[in-house]
């Protein structure tokens, strides 16, 4: 049986490098979901960007609420579900921001260039404040 993450856990998890899952309505569809790179400091809030263009862009400025799972898939598994309010949107996103995102991925060099790249792309960054939080830590039943 999985046991809580405590809140100090939850956040740390949270802020160590994953790929997330972010899911957002999608009106007479199911919801949307999608891989995304995120940003995340323990206490804050939750940052990504992506083209704005795109619909995942445009189901998350309709619906104004997202869902992000992040999750560590070999064992013990671990994951923490984040249900949270889109607070700002910055359009284009903020260079200093994609910069951020991308070196937490690619490392220092190789995400300036990453983000770099997209210095002339139509960018939005979206902020979500976390509201609820849901984890499980299944290290005890291994």
């Amino acid at each position: 049986m999985p046991r809580q993450f405590t809140e100090a856990e939850r956040q740390e998890f949270l802020a160590d490098k994953h790929i997330a899952v972010l899911s957002v309505a999608a009106g007479d569809r199911p919801p949307a979901s999608v891989p995304i790179w995120y940003d995340y400091a323990p206490g804050g809030n939750i940052r990504v960007n992506t083209s704005a263009g795109n619909r995942k862009a445009r189901l998350i400025e309709e619906a104004g609420a997202v869902t992000l799972t992040v999750q560590r898939e070999e064992l013990p598994y671990q994951y923490v579900v984040v249900e949270g309010t889109v607070v700002d949107t910055a359009r284009p996103a903020p260079s200093d921001a994609r910069e951020a995102i991308a070196i937490r991925y690619f490392g220092e060099e190789a995400g300036r260039e990453f983000a770099s790249a997209y210095d002339d792309a139509d960018t939005v960054l979206f902020t979500i404040r976390p509201d609820r939080w849901f984890t499980a830590d299944f290290a005890g039943d291994f």
